[in-house]
């Protein structure tokens, strides 16, 4: 089946779905190695501060997320659609969004490990185990809370006034995490920006959600809490500045282009300075981190727009089309199957026990002739080709998972 036999939808951008295509694949490659102990160093993510091309991957979809969000709203505005009809959108899919991230984390809805304090648990309390330990921030949630608020302020704001939404949520943002006296410890977050757990926004989340219900790797801050989702917005209101921007069918697309490289080139540079006082971080979304990483998705769009729709090169977009154009389902459902195959699918072991479907497919297929690091890698590149086949026969039938 040739690309041209799918081509986009009339009104859809397809180096914007190229573009998330390429997002999507890359977070299969780094969220399913063969092993989480054999990784090439450009797929992880930074441990603290700075970052790799993993550290990426999140803020590009927000920035894509908010592009979305301009396209759509701007279609359904020329359909005659009401403002109010418009922010009940936002607002439904948002509600759709977090509950799938909920949904996703607390799958397959009870705990199958033992439970502490109880030896013989019943069924009922391994649901009630995993729902009072359920995580409820998560990288869904995020992407729902950060396109609710930035939805309802792209309908509400010209754009001016987005850039000051933008610039008072990351200087606010700045400002409590470095000013601001952490209660507990009196000191200000500046001194305090090496140690994850004792700054202001991981007080908040334990504060608020309790320890029950943060991320499982630390249990006393989430990378994807409260606090930090507000830097969060400002990444999908960059996106909204990029929507606009790429809208403007009256100027050149030439002249847009390279404005967007130009632009987001800049920004990149500002959010590198930032750096120097207030590091890149994933896990804190600090307001460096969204300028030098909404810059650089900024400078890869408008590098997919000059290559598909400047130079007509456009048949190696073909898989990432694939990838782009159903991203809700590639994530929820690579997530199910993960969890499937790393934890509740078993199998025996040789030496007695049992050991994950995923460890056996790992040791089997690659492991058992690459060295570590080519085995895991291997393994990652099987999860994100069997999950190219299965979003290919989705496309092919016209499926695509909306919120």
């Amino acid at each position: 089946m040739s690309p041209a036999a799918h081509a986009p939808a009339p009104g859809r951008l397809a180096a914007l779905d190229a573009f998330r295509g390429l997002t999507v694949a890359a977070m299969l490659l780094v969220n399913n190695p063969g092993s989480w102990g054999a990784i090439y160093p450009p797929l992880a993510h930074a441990p603290w501060h700075g970052w790799t091309p993993t550290d990426l991957i999140f803020p590009f979809f927000l920035f894509i997320v908010g592009i979305t969000t301009t396209l759509s709203l701007d279609i359904r505005r020329a359909r005659g659609d009401a403002p109010a009809a418009l922010r009940a959108q936002v607002v439904r899919r948002a509600a759709v969004i977090f509950a799938a991230g909920l949904a996703l984390a607390a799958f397959p809805f009870f705990t199958w490990t033992d439970l502490p304090g109880n030896p013989d648990p019943s069924f009922l309390d391994r649901v009630g185990w995993r729902l009072s330990h359920l995580r409820i921030p998560g990288v869904l949630q995020r992407i729902a809370l950060a396109y609710l608020a930035g939805g309802l302020i792209a309908l509400a704001a010209d754009t001016r006034r987005v850039v000051t939404a933008i610039a008072a949520l990351l200087l606010g943002y700045w400002a409590l995490q470095t000013l601001v006296p952490v209660p507990g410890s009196g000191l200000p977050g500046r001194v305090l920006l090496d140690h994850p757990d004792a700054l202001l926004s991981a007080w908040l989340d334990r504060t608020l959600l309790g320890t029950d219900h943060l991320w499982s790797g630390s249990k006393t801050w989430d990378p994807e809490g409260l606090l930090s989702t507000l830097p969060a917005v400002a990444t999908q209101l960059l996106g909204v500045l990029a929507g606009r921007w790429i809208a403007q069918g009256e100027r050149p697309l030439t002249e847009r282009i390279a404005a967007l490289f130009a632009v987001g080139a800049l920004v990149a540079v500002a959010g590198t300075m930032w750096g120097w006082v207030f590091p890149i971080n994933k896990g804190l979304w600090t307001s460096s981190y969204v300028l030098f990483t909404g810059g650089m998705a900024a400078m890869a769009l408008a590098t997919c727009l000059w290559l598909m729709d400047v130079q007509g090169w456009r048949r190696w977009a073909f898989p990432f089309l694939v990838y782009g154009t159903n991203p809700l389902l590639a994530f929820v459902g690579s997530g199910v199957m993960a969890r499937l195959l790393g934890s509740l699918l078993t199998v025996p072991a040789d030496g007695g026990g049992r050991q994950s479907l995923q460890g056996l497919l790992h040791a089997q297929l690659f492991a058992s002739w690459l060295p570590p690091k080519p085995a895991s890698l291997g393994y990652a590149l099987a999860f994100v080709t069997a999950w190219f086949l299965l979003l290919w026969w989705a496309w092919r039938r016209g499926f695509v998972l909306k919120a």
